[in-house]
């Protein structure tokens, strides 16, 4: 049986997403992802946890999403976790585990300063063709 390697987050940008254009033209997005979740300890406090998460896009996706979006704006993401190693200026073993999104989706309203921009902020947006229903 195959394995199944799918991530499923709503978080707030951590920073603004950053591109770069790597060899052939091809487009990456790379930006940090805040979700939270809030609990009681065993005194009845409440207590918030937030996990960083180093997001990743690729291609047309990467393009969009440095122009839509913002450090703040709260959005929905669908994609894979990975792993990448590598030998830093000393020569030490680093790793670091990033979320490869396949399609996210705005959860709040940008504002809109001229008419002509998109009127449907909350549609979902991915690399893939053929996907036509929505992620939940």
């Amino acid at each position: 049986m195959a394995g199944v390697n799918k991530v499923i987050l709503i978080g707030n940008l951590g920073k603004n997403p950053e591109i770069r254009y790597l060899e052939g033209n091809l487009a990456k997005v790379k930006f940090s992802l805040a979700t939270s979740e809030h609990y009681k300890d065993k005194n009845g406090n409440k207590v918030e946890h937030t996990e960083w998460h180093h997001i990743v896009l690729w291609g047309g996706l990467a393009e969009s999403a440095e122009k839509l979006l913002k450090k703040g704006m709260q959005i929905y993401l669908e994609g894979k976790i990975q792993t990448r190693d590598w030998n830093d200026k000393q020569g030490i073993k680093k790793n670091i585990t990033e979320i490869i999104v396949d399609s996210y989706q705005l959860l709040q309203k940008k504002e809109i300063t001229n008419p002509s921009q998109n009127q449907f902020p909350n549609a979902p947006i991915n690399d893939m063709d053929n996907k036509d229903s929505l992620p939940f």
